[in-house]
């Protein structure tokens, strides 16, 4: 059954499996997950659970943040997402009420899930390190090193051209990501490999949409 929660990367380490094999893991906090609204068919057109992770104060709210919140009876929160399943998944979520926690224990260990978050920023970067394009020789004499090469005739709109710009800071998702171990005492996933984001960057965890038992 499809299910999600959100969470906050906290770092990387390491554990051992039961045969002695070494798995790089990431460890996310999922502590206080609370259901804000369930989107329904009839109302929204559309079946979705809105989860909000984070605590905030009221001081650096908005009323329109605290009372929505406050139909939960919990505290504003920073990072708000909604769950949701288009292929026609159940959703564990949506028997959940409005106010209810979302607890790490719907996850199993051996699941697997796929993990959304925003890529480090890295500010303006050249095409060569921004699209991994070849640079020219590094004689003296070419007189043509680290630039963009020939992009062809160019007129009219650029968009889409291996361009200088902007790197990083983007939404990315990385897919079939498996559940190593589920810290029920510390509200903690521990999950293979690296996940997208910085230290304290927030996470929406989904199931696998694309995992082939």
């Amino acid at each position: 059954m499809a299910t999600g929660i959100l969470g906050k990367k906290l770092g990387m380490t390491q554990v051992f499996s039961e045969d002695g094999q070494l798995i790089p893991v990431t460890v996310v906090d999922v502590s206080n997950n609370v259901v804000l609204q369930q989107k329904t068919q009839e109302v929204d057109g559309y079946v979705a659970t809105q989860i909000g992770y984070d605590d905030i104060r009221e001081k650096v709210s908005n009323k329109p943040q605290i009372g929505h919140t406050k139909k939960a009876n919990t505290a504003p929160k920073r990072f708000v997402r909604e769950i949701r399943f288009d292929n026609g998944n159940e959703n564990e979520l949506s028997n959940l009420a409005v106010g209810d926690n979302v607890k790490e224990d719907i996850f199993s260990v051996g699941t697997f899930v796929d993990i959304t978050g925003t890529s480090k920023g890295k500010g303006f970067a050249g095409s060569i390190k921004r699209h991994n394009q070849s640079r020219g020789p590094m004689a003296h004499g070419s007189r043509y090193h680290r630039g963009p090469g020939s992009m062809g005739p160019i007129k009219g709109n650029m968009k889409g051209k291996n361009l200088p710009g902007h790197m990083g800071a983007e939404k990315v998702t990385i897919q079939n990501l498996k559940v190593v171990d589920v810290d029920n005492e510390n509200h903690l996933l521990l999950i293979s490999g690296s996940v997208p984001g910085p230290k304290n960057g927030y996470l929406v965890i989904r199931s696998a949409i694309k995992h082939v038992k």
